[in-house]
């Protein structure tokens, strides 16, 4: 267990319908019967989504389903995070199309860590009825031997029921979009143990949901399956359900949750606050709407409010601002929101370059042209001399462009005007000493570092 300082807002004391909620954020995909019914007359249900801990954070793409747990916890009830440190050393292959790596004990164990602190920021981890677990399967896999789950868990799912899943057919051959390279045993039981893992916390902490991305539902239902087995062998029963959340794609269908660069993460020192807020400003007007429902708190009326002013201006992008900003806010602080909301003005020519860190400044211009030139260069050099280094490149074609420009006020280095062409550049003070930025009209810039 764990406890946190920052609950959740909005947790509700009297259940409302999951369901509902997840609708009209268009973030339902599918559950099994009577699940709504459950979780309407029981409460608090307790619920859990499970983790691959095979990184060292989670990412966008992970986000999705954190707020499936949000949500349930909002709606009164409990929500588990598992962390697979048994399962992680396995590897699902729902779609893969090959085996993973398979990490060692260490390195999972510190991926474990820093998944808990990051979902910290999103539940509730307080003393209650509804307040959130995290639980780690390694916990109650370690002590089990190879004969005694064969013995107390395999005997209960046979091999034609596993190898109807879609996961593994797509593995073994006989579709059109069958892969060659086979599927492992190892892999092939990861559904077995997954559901395992629901049988377990059905006993232990009384789980009677699991929820997950649409394409785990194979894994899922055999948990719920699973259940079903265990109690009938044992002359009971027990109820148990399933629920999917959409993936989230782009509007033209593409998978979300990479920007140029590649994955989008959660941690600060893999994806910085300011990459984090630009990947959300930078959302299409097609995918925003469905982004902001699925990854902010905002009701329906403030979302449509949002969305009726962005209606009205589209050009200002209100609507990816508020998103940008929620998300940021709720992932990274307000204050490293507030600083990537003014490093997003330094490319509009607003504020202050020497108020951006080292690294925000490179990556606020990440993308703009850059080059090395060597200081002693520059120990007397004039501002001619290092507008000269920058001409053949697009953006100072030629040295009697870049004089024209000096004397028309349309070169700024380090956002100060160069009056003339024999200014001294010396009398210029680096950004962090060493950088300096060439702005050629308003828009387009030149990163020089002095090497």
């Amino acid at each position: 267990m764990s406890s946190s300082t920052q609950p959740q807002e909005g947790v509700s004391q009297v259940p409302h319908s999951l369901i509902d909620e997840l609708r009209w954020r268009g973030m339902f995909h599918d559950m099994m019967p009577g699940t709504d019914e459950h979780l309407l007359k029981n409460a608090p249900v307790s619920g859990y989504i499970g983790f691959d801990p095979t990184a060292a954070s989670l990412h966008i793409g992970n986000l999705a389903t954190i707020m499936l747990l949000v949500h349930l916890q909002r709606a009164g009830h409990r929500p588990v995070a598992l962390v697979g440190g048994a399962t992680g050393m396995i590897g699902d292959p729902s779609g893969k199309s090959a085996e993973r790596n398979l990490l060692d004990e260490e390195t999972l164990r510190r991926n474990q860590a820093g998944i808990r602190a990051q979902l910290e920021k999103f539940l509730d981890f307080a003393e209650g009825p509804t307040g959130a677990l995290v639980v780690n399967n390694y916990d109650w896999f370690k002590e089990f031997s190879f004969l005694g789950f064969l013995r107390e868990v395999g005997k209960h799912l046979t091999v034609n029921y596993m190898m109807a899943k879609d996961s593994v057919k797509r593995r073994i051959g006989g579709g059109e979009d069958a892969d060659s390279s086979g599927i492992s045993y190892t892999e092939f039981s990861y559904q077995l143990l997954q559901g395992y893992d629901f049988v377990h916390l059905n006993k232990t902490l009384g789980c009677t949901l699991q929820m997950g991305a649409s394409d785990q539902w194979g894994n899922i239902t055999t948990g719920t399956e699973l259940i079903r087995r265990v109690a009938n062998a044992a002359g009971t029963d027990a109820k148990a359900y399933a629920l999917t959340g959409q993936l989230i794609t782009k509007a033209d269908g593409t998978k979300y949750g990479k920007s140029e660069t590649g994955t989008v993460w959660l941690d600060a020192t893999m994806t910085s606050p300011y990459q984090f807020y630009q990947f959300f400003l930078n959302s299409a007007d097609a995918d925003a709407p469905r982004l902001i429902r699925v990854f902010s708190l905002l009701s329906q009326a403030e979302i449509e409010a949002i969305e009726a002013e962005h209606a009205a201006a589209p050009h200002l992008r209100t609507l990816q601002k508020a998103l940008a900003a929620d998300v940021t806010t709720r992932v990274h602080g307000a204050a490293a929101t507030e600083a990537a909301l003014a490093a997003s003005q330094v490319l509009f020519g607003g504020g202050d370059l020497a108020s951006l860190d080292e690294a925000t400044l490179l990556d606020v211009f990440a993308g703009v042209p850059r080059l090395q030139v060597p200081r002693t260069d520059m120990a007397n050099a004039d501002a001619m001399t290092l507008l000269s280094e920058l001409t053949g490149k697009e953006i100072l074609p030629s040295k009697g462009e870049a004089r024209k420009l000096i004397q028309s006020n349309g070169i700024s280095i380090n956002r100060q005007k160069v009056a003339a062409p024999d200014a001294a550049v010396a009398e210029l003070e680096p950004l962090h000493g060493k950088y300096l930025v060439v702005q050629k009209g308003k828009k387009n810039y030149f990163l020089v570092e002095l090497v």
